[in-house]
């Protein structure tokens, strides 16, 4: 980098946060809200068209099918012949 380049991006970063500072003194004032805003539409008068799609899209809706990752067992002979060794 050239010492200029370098010189000019260190001012630029000290000068940065002084004009933060600066701004924290104006942020003393206290800003109160009303507790309710009322918006009276009555007067006014709105007009407009309805616009419509002016295609339909259709869509083939298939339904999805996953490969099962759970199997039901359908009996457990083979736990029920071992736990009656370990009442043994």
């Amino acid at each position: 980098m050239s010492r200029a380049l370098l010189s000019a991006l260190l001012l630029a970063a000290i000068a940065a946060p002084a004009s933060a500072l600066a701004q924290d003194a104006e942020g003393d004032r206290q800003i109160k809200y009303k507790d309710r805003t009322v918006i009276d539409f009555e007067s006014v008068d709105v007009s407009g068209e309805l616009k419509k799609p002016s295609g339909v899209l259709l869509m083939d809706v298939k339904k999805t099918s996953f490969n099962p990752l759970i199997r039901f067992r359908e009996d457990f002979d083979r736990e029920m012949r071992e736990s009656i060794d370990e009442v043994k």
